[in-house]
């Protein structure tokens, strides 16, 4: 893991983007498959001018075509000053990082990070460690989360539980490949998956059975739905995406 704004020895402890390849219509989108309990949502927070973080991008690239999991893609603007601009980055993927470091009593932000389920972080690139907080996200209660494609738009239908929160609406690049031309991983090309492009709020919950409907997101990207606590936690997530 590395961070700029920190010493190389510094041990562990809304949003638009660009980017683009597949083509997603409505025949296409399916709703994810949720496994008991539910879906678990991984948001990496990434940049291509950290040379620490591309083992970490293919990582989240295998975690993306998982069942079960809602796999997320951020990448944070404070590396742009140390030679290479990410074209995806964005002052709002740092925001949001430092809110997760808020909620999880963290001391400072990192890359490459991963949060899990909005509860656990690790370094994104360590299998053990976020394969344990996946095991430990898997067992949290769940509010029931569906994504669908019907009549030429997304349905969001998030049902009644206990708890609040607010329906967070994302869309996503599902991939894209970068040449680097300077920084840490100059002469590398990079592949990014589900890059976040747009993070909107679509409304509060209250435990109350709500449902929302959005257009289609444009081709090459895919679309996830969130349902998250002002503490941060996950709860509740869906996902449409290529079949």
């Amino acid at each position: 893991m590395t961070d700029p704004t920190r010493p190389r020895d510094v041990s562990r402890r809304h949003l638009m983007l660009g980017g683009m390849t597949a083509t997603l219509t409505a025949a296409s989108l399916r709703a994810a498959a949720a496994p008991a309990p539910a879906p678990v949502v991984v948001e990496l927070f990434t940049s291509q001018g950290c040379n620490s973080c591309p083992p970490a991008d293919a990582y989240l690239t295998e975690l993306a075509r998982r069942p079960g999991i809602v796999a997320l893609g951020y990448h944070v603007d404070y590396w742009d000053q140390l030679g290479w601009r990410d074209p995806f980055s964005s002052p709002a993927a740092t925001a949001r990082q430092r809110a997760y470091a808020r909620t999880l009593g963290l001391r400072t932000i990192y890359t490459p990070q991963m949060v899990i389920q909005g509860r656990y972080d690790a370094v994104g690139s360590d299998r053990r460690q976020v394969a344990a907080a996946l095991a430990a996200a898997a067992t949290a209660p769940a509010v029931p989360v569906a994504l669908t494609a019907e009549s030429g738009a997304l349905t969001a239908r998030i049902g009644a539980g206990n708890g609040a929160g607010r329906v967070l609406w994302l869309t996503y690049a599902l991939s894209h490949e970068t040449v680097v031309r300077a920084g840490e991983n100059a002469g590398r090309t990079l592949v990014n998956a589900n890059i976040v492009r747009t993070i909107e709020e679509l409304g509060a919950w209250t435990g109350d059975a709500r449902n929302f409907t959005r257009a289609l997101p444009a081709p090459g990207n895919g679309a996830a739905v969130m349902l998250q606590a002002g503490d941060g936690a996950v709860l509740g997530a869906a996902l449409a995406a290529p079949s």
